[in-house]
C-alpha cells in the first residue's frame, strides 16, 4: 500500500467519522461546526480527485451554510432543551437507521451495475468545447452544455433570498436586513475589514476572470465578494442595505435576466434556445458571469443578514 493511499484512506475514515458525529451530536452547535468541518474534508477529497472548481465551490457553500446554520442554532438554543425532551423514541431510530441503511445499498448496488464503460457525453462535450472559446472544461460545461441548469440554480437562489424576506412582519418590510452591527472603529475587527476587503476583492475579481481558463468561476468569486461584504458589515463600517432599493433590486436580477437576454437571443437568431454565436460566444459568457457574480454576491450577503428587522427610514 503506498502512502497516497493510506492517507486516502485515513481521510475517508475521518469524514465518515465527521459525518457520524454532525447526525448523531446532542447539541445543535456541536451538530453544526461537525458540518462545517465535514464540508472542509470533503473539499480537500475533491482536491485529491483533482476537482479543483468542485473544492472551491464545496468550500464556499460548507462555509455560508455553516454560518447561517451556526445563526439558527443560536435562535433556537432557547428551546433546546424542549426539543430534547421531544426526541424520537429507540424505535423510530432504529427504523431511519435501517432505511438510511436501504437507501445506502441501493445506490451502491446502482452504481456497481452500471455497464462498463459507463454511458457519458464527455466525448461530444470535448469535441464541442472550442466552440465556446472557454478553456476551462468545468466553465464550458456549466454555460454551454448545462445553461439550463445553472440559470435555474442562480433563480433558487433569488427565491430562497425572498422567502426569506417574506418571514419579515408587515411593519419591517423594505427595511434593513439584521442588526445594525457596532464595532470599536479602532478595534482589530474594523482593522482586518479595511486590511483584508480590498485584497479580498482582487481575489474575487481574479477569481471570475481566471474561470474563462482555469479553475474559478462566477460562483467562487462571488462568494468571495459576499464575504468581504459581511466582514466590513460586521465591523460596522457599513450597514446593509433596504431591500427597497431599486439599486439593490436589480443587481439582484441582474444575473438570471441577462442570461435569459443572451438565451433568447440565441432563439431569435434561429439557433436554439441558450445557444451563443461561435464568433461571440466568450464574449458573452463572459458578460454573462460577470452580472452573474454581482447577483451572486449579493444574493448571499443578503441570505446570511437575513429578514429585514428594521424599518425602513423615511
Amino acid at each position: 500500500m503506498s502512502f497516497q493511499t493510506a492517507l486516502e484512506l485515513v481521510l475517508a475514515a475521518v469524514v465518515l467519522g465527521v459525518a457520524i458525529w454532525a447526525i448523531a451530536a446532542p447539541e445543535t452547535s456541536a451538530a453544526v461546526v461537525s458540518y462545517v468541518a465535514y464540508g472542509l474534508l470533503l473539499a480537500l477529497i475533491w482536491v485529491a480527485l483533482d476537482a479543483v472548481d468542485v473544492a472551491l465551490a464545496e468550500a464556499a457553500i460548507g462555509g455560508l451554510g455553516g454560518v447561517l446554520l451556526l445563526g439558527a442554532a443560536a435562535r433556537l438554543r432557547a428551546t433546546e432543551a424542549q426539543a430534547k425532551a421531544e426526541r424520537p423514541g429507540p424505535a423510530v431510530c432504529v427504523a431511519a437507521a435501517m432505511l438510511s441503511a436501504l437507501v445506502a445499498a441501493a445506490i451502491a448496488a446502482a452504481v456497481l451495475l452500471l455497464p462498463v464503460p459507463a454511458p457519458t457525453l464527455a466525448p461530444a462535450a470535448a469535441a464541442n468545447a472550442a466552440a465556446t472559446g472557454m478553456a476551462n472544461p468545468v466553465t464550458n460545461v456549466l454555460m454551454a452544455f448545462r445553461a439550463m441548469d445553472t440559470v435555474l440554480e442562480k433563480v433558487v437562489l433569488l427565491l430562497a433570498l425572498v422567502g426569506i424576506w417574506s418571514l419579515a412582519p408587515d411593519n419591517r418590510w423594505g427595511g434593513n436586513p439584521g442588526l445594525r452591527h457596532q464595532a470599536d472603529p479602532r478595534g482589530v475587527l474594523a482593522f482586518l475589514a479595511r486590511l483584508l476587503a480590498p485584497v479580498g476583492i482582487v481575489v474575487g475579481v481574479y477569481m471570475l476572470w481566471n474561470g474563462a481558463d482555469h479553475p474559478g468561476g462566477a460562483f467562487q468569486g462571488g462568494t468571495i465578494l459576499a464575504a468581504m461584504w459581511l466582514l466590513v458589515t460586521m465591523a460596522g463600517l457599513m450597514d446593509t442595505p433596504r431591500i427597497s432599493s431599486r439599486r439593490l433590486r436589480l443587481v439582484l436580477v441582474a444575473g438570471p435576466a441577462i442570461f435569459l437576454t443572451v438565451g433568447l437571443g440565441g432563439l431569435w437568431f434561429g439557433a436554439a434556445f441558450l445557444a451563443y454565436p461561435q464568433a461571440y460566444a466568450k464574449p458573452l459568457i463572459l458578460g454573462i458571469e460577470v452580472a452573474m457574480t454581482l447577483t451572486i454576491a449579493v444574493t448571499l450577503g443578503l441570505l446570511l443578514a437575513g429578514a429585514p428587522e428594521r424599518s425602513a427610514e423615511p
